[in-house]
């Protein structure tokens, strides 16, 4: 392909995507702020005035860093391709430590240092959006050591998975021929299963504790929910996400005999017994309708077909000069296909948003159906009411901006759906 072709393409859709986002975010806030001060007519006898503006204002914060953080990343992403950053940083290690320490480590460490350097500089949002704006609304819960710890710990884990698959995917690149993506996408396929197992029982207790449900009243009628839904669980479990945030929620994690019930003890301090069963009961919705297994086999077969597309893309040098970078003549060239590959996709798969939030809002429809069949429709009314309250969802979006984004329906319109079973 032409590298002036690759480079124009890429150009156009950046600067698509980014007007977009731009547009949709302005949308939004002015939205918000159009109707801050009047509390929605569906919600007049429910919901204060002053958790209303809350919310308001809390999304207008957000909506404010969210610009800060496109915009800046946007300069990250053409400054690591058309201007060249990535091909400075892979000359410098290609010629250090190619040398030294074979094709491997260079490639190896061409990945972390990448990683390594966009994490420094997401830092400083992330920093802002903790510890100034879930703070100024009262969320964060987080303390600068747990915050210096959670981000160690993230490290070590990245390495500790990352650097083996990424090892991996790299043999398996240099060894298998003109078909490699395919024995890759099994591989990633296969790691990515595992590590469903493995997470519930071996990741998510380095940041989180877990204690067995000791409400027994609770775990009584949560067991014959579970009974009435067919589903079958390792266990009932608290999360202590109090330690971080004031948000909560409920879920259920891992895959086959690995399931785990999980409740934030936020959620659980915010509830009655019946709202929670009726949140339960929306989340094993999504377990009876394979809404899981679903997104997994798109998951699967997104990343297919854009191995494949990777696979042809390698081959091309007007992959690498169109998009910034000088391919090695002296050493592999299959970290840099990556690292383009996963900066490049984004940009265009972002058009494809609207079609990925409606099916996960279609989804959550159907979660709530079943939730109505299996326990009451007024309490999950009332939790979906508290929950939106306490999170500072604002009740008032962009109706294009919800098109676009939400994976969830907006509070309007699954209550509105609810009703005439909470009736």
């Amino acid at each position: 392909m032409s590298p002036t072709l690759i480079s124009l393409l890429f150009a156009a859709a950046l600067v698509a995507s980014l007007a977009t986002r731009l547009w949709l975010a302005t949308r939004q806030m002015k939205h918000v702020a159009l109707h801050r001060d009047s509390v929605p007519a569906a919600f007049a006898g429910t919901v204060p005035l002053a958790a209303h503006q809350r919310a308001a204002d809390y999304t207008l914060a957000k909506g404010r860093l969210g610009l800060l953080t496109t915009a800046f990343g946007t300069a990250v992403l053409l400054g690591w391709t058309l201007l060249g950053g990535l091909d400075a940083l892979n000359a410098v290690l290609r010629d250090t430590l190619q040398p030294r320490f074979g094709d491997m480590a260079y490639q190896l460490a061409l990945l972390a240092a990448f990683a390594l350097i966009g994490s420094l500089l997401d830092l400083p949002f992330d920093l802002y959006g903790t510890f100034r704006v879930e703070q100024q609304f009262g969320f964060n819960r987080t303390t600068p050591a747990l915050y210096l710890a959670d981000l160690a710990k993230g490290l070590a884990v990245g390495a500790v998975i990352g650097l083996p698959l990424a090892a991996l995917i790299l043999w398996i690149m240099q060894a298998t021929g003109t078909w490699w993506w395919l024995w890759a996408w099994a591989a990633w396929a296969g790691f990515n299963l595992l590590i469903m197992v493995l997470y519930p029982t071996v990741i998510a207790p380095l940041f989180n504790k877990f204690s067995p449900l000791s409400d027994d009243a609770l775990v009584a009628r949560v067991q014959a929910l579970m009974q009435r839904c067919g589903f079958q669980a390792k266990g009932l479990f608290v999360m202590d996400g109090s330690r971080r945030s004031a948000h909560g929620n409920a879920y259920f994690t891992g895959l086959g005999a690995a399931k785990r019930v999980v409740f934030f003890d936020t959620l659980l301090a915010k509830l009655s017994p019946g709202e929670v069963e009726a949140v339960l009961a929306h989340e094993l919705g999504h377990f009876k309708h394979r809404h899981v297994q679903k997104r997994i086999v798109m998951m699967f077969g997104a990343s297919l077909g854009g191995l494949a597309l990777l696979g042809w893309l390698a081959g091309q040098v007007g992959f690498y000069t169109g998009l910034g970078v000088t391919p090695n003549l002296g050493a592999p060239n299959d970290a840099l296909a990556l690292l383009l590959f996963g900066l490049v996709v984004p940009v265009f798969g972002f058009f494809a948003s609207p079609v990925m939030a409606m099916l996960s809002r279609r989804h959550e429809f159907e979660a709530d159906a079943y939730a109505c069949a299996q326990a009451s429709a007024a309490d999950l009314s009332s939790a979906l009411l508290k929950l939106h309250e306490d999170n500072a969802a604002t009740l008032t979006p962009d109706p294009l901006y919800v098109r676009f984004y939400y994976s969830h329906p907006p509070a309007s319109e699954r209550l509105a759906a609810l009703a005439p079973r909470a009736a």
